[in-house]
């Protein structure tokens, strides 16, 4: 099972806007997708939404949903786990 997990983490990682999700991430948290997509260049938000999926079921981040926005914040727990290069 942590097998698994491993390889979705990567999997998630080794596309370049998830990687730069990941990093925003890593320095602010509680970020709603228009805020990400402010921070990153030429990503249309329906493509951020499908990156943003694929990071939240590889285990790496949360969501926390307030009124109509929905909240991305890292995962620690998983990132220190799989990913601990992130948070140096």
């Amino acid at each position: 099972m942590e097998t698994n997990q491993a390889i979705k983490v990567h999997r998630a990682l080794g596309e370049q806007t998830r990687y730069r999700i990941v990093q925003i991430l890593t320095k602010e948290s509680n970020l709603c997708p228009a805020d990400l997509e402010s921070r990153l260049e030429s990503v249309a938000l329906s493509t951020l939404s499908h990156h943003l999926k694929q990071l939240a079921d590889s285990g790496l981040l949360v969501s926390q949903k307030k009124g109509t926005y929905i909240y991305y914040s890292l995962h620690v727990e998983t990132v220190k786990r799989f990913a601990p290069y992130l948070l140096d």
